[in-house]
């Protein structure tokens, strides 16, 4: 299965995953076969003991770690609510748990995710947002990309008045390797709608950082 821009609406974009190769999908065998090959690659024996169920152990934890190849943002955000008495002003989740892997060494990004919708005739379950955000996570990422996924989820399905969706996050790529630097954060942000008002947009922060 290959991540690709399909077209949602007449000028917008979303990162979807193409069916189009699904059959080339690799067997759990040839997966495991694999982790094996990486394993002596590394300079180790696979047939160790310590090793010996290795490929299975990974192969179970890919599974576990991009779910969100299997997932669907529009069943996710499909059940809404309108009576909710009136109620116009911003949805705020903050401090959602995102653990995703870089797409470049598919190493883990770990961090927080705040997201928001100023709604205009329906609201969405609460676990919903969180929901939306793992979906994008559990998936070969970049930051940025991620970001404005949710985004593009949100304002694409529940069609709100606006949309904030920030992220704050460490990756491992930036500590392990490469630079060694482990305490930078990097900060991801989409502002859509009338979040980018300036007045709506500082009520946000204030809200999130409580």
């Amino acid at each position: 299965m290959d991540a690709v821009l399909e077209k949602v609406h007449d000028n917008d974009l979303e990162l979807k995953v193409s069916r189009q190769n699904a059959d080339d999908r690799p067997s759990r065998a040839e997966a495991e076969a694999a982790v094996r090959t990486l394993i002596r690659w590394a300079g180790d024996n696979p047939s160790r003991e310590g090793l010996l169920d290795t490929p299975k152990r990974v192969a179970k934890a890919y599974e576990e770690f991009f779910a969100g190849y299997g997932q669907d943002p529009a069943e996710i955000l499909a059940k809404t609510f309108e009576d909710v008495n009136g109620y116009d002003d911003m949805v705020v989740m903050r401090g959602i748990q995102v653990q995703s892997h870089c797409e470049h060494h598919m190493v883990p990004i770990s961090g927080l995710a705040h997201v928001a919708y100023m709604p205009k005739d329906r609201v969405v379950g609460i676990s919903k947002l969180a929901r939306i955000t793992e979906t994008y996570a559990k998936r070969l990422q970049t930051q940025e990309t991620m970001t404005a996924q949710i985004a593009d989820a949100i304002e694409t399905y529940l069609k709100p008045k606006g949309v904030a969706v920030v992220i704050d996050a460490t990756h491992a790529c930036m500590g392990c390797r490469g630079v060694r630097h482990p305490d930078v954060y990097t900060i991801t942000r989409q502002f859509r709608g009338v979040f980018k008002d300036t007045t709506v947009e500082q009520k946000f922060w204030t809200l999130v950082r409580g």
